[in-house]
């Protein structure tokens, strides 16, 4: 009977069904390369004002192809900058956006597994209360914080940059979700093989959860790299700038004219760090958001 099913010959849909499905298609994806294209151009223009100079910017019409002054620009805005090298703040921001995404998932990896596995009075009221300061954004909350960290003698420094910032609800909520999904027997197998709960979470929960840690990593580190309210707070040390203080920073007062090359450079070399990081875990990342095991 299954030889029989195998050969029998296959269905075929209709012409015109076909015609259609491919008209379909090709404007899908005629769409999707206009769209494209329109989010591209900016960034394109970007490119263009980098590699030109100042004059050429300023009087119109502005060149749409690529002009000869690429390497002069890009060295003087990575070594020379405005107030600053814009390599300092490119490091500086890195810094702090690894040091937030790490210290984000740590920290809602051991409170998440806590309240899962650990049986203590109150968990259920702790987990609420962390959930309770998505209500709380930074902006609320940044004068107190801000004095205690002025209080340890943390301003212009890595460790106030992100220790203030790496305490996450939501990621907390993420990991308590998908952990409530590990089979029940994992737990109780781990714990008849004599393995103490710090090796079942490094052993066993860590792994499983590579995809949601990957996810999460991208979203935080690209968070992180944004951050412009708190780092302007709390350093007063140009060289403790962020790249996007810096780019603020190259705006002008009154009348003097802003040195586009430069700011444009600027621009794009900050744009290098979340591209990288995106690209380089992006299979990672699509698997964290529509895993079906979640």
């Amino acid at each position: 009977m299954s030889r029989q099913a195998s050969n029998a010959p296959a269905v075929e849909p209709p012409p015109g069904m076909v015609e259609k499905r491919g008209q379909s298609l090709w404007l899908t994806h005629a769409l999707m390369i206009f769209g494209v294209l329109i989010i591209f151009f900016p960034i394109w223009l970007a490119f263009v004002a980098s590699t030109v100079t100042q004059s050429e910017i300023v009087s119109p019409p502005m060149p749409l192809l690529p002009g000869e002054h690429f390497w002069e620009n890009y060295k003087r805005a990575l070594f020379s900058g405005v107030n600053v090298p814009v390599a300092t703040m490119l490091f500086n921001s890195l810094v702090m956006a690894i040091g937030i995404a790490v210290g984000k998932i740590l920290i809602s990896l051991l409170s998440a597994f806590a309240i899962v596995y650990f049986r203590f009075p109150g968990r259920t009221t702790f987990f609420w209360l962390i959930f309770i300061t998505l209500m709380l954004p930074v902006e609320v909350r940044i004068v107190p914080t801000y004095e205690v960290v002025a209080g340890f003698g943390l301003l212009n420094s890595y460790s106030g940059l992100i220790f203030p910032l790496i305490a996450s609800a939501t990621a907390t909520f993420l990991f308590r979700q998908f952990f409530m999904t590990i089979p029940d027997e994992l737990a109780e197998a781990a714990r008849v093989d004599g393995a103490r709960p710090m090796r079942f979470f490094v052993d066993i929960v860590v792994p499983m959860s590579r995809t949601n840690i990957a996810a999460l990593f991208v979203i935080l580190f690209i968070y992180g790299w944004n951050q412009y309210l708190w780092p302007l707070l709390i350093t007063t040390e140009p060289e403790m700038n962020t790249i996007v203080m810096g780019i603020k920073q190259m705006f002008p007062s009154g009348d003097d004219t802003a040195d586009w090359p430069v700011i444009m450079a600027t621009s794009l070399l900050a744009m290098i760090p979340p591209v990288i990081v995106v690209i380089s875990m992006q299979k990672l990342f699509v698997r964290g958001m529509v895993d079906s095991e979640k």
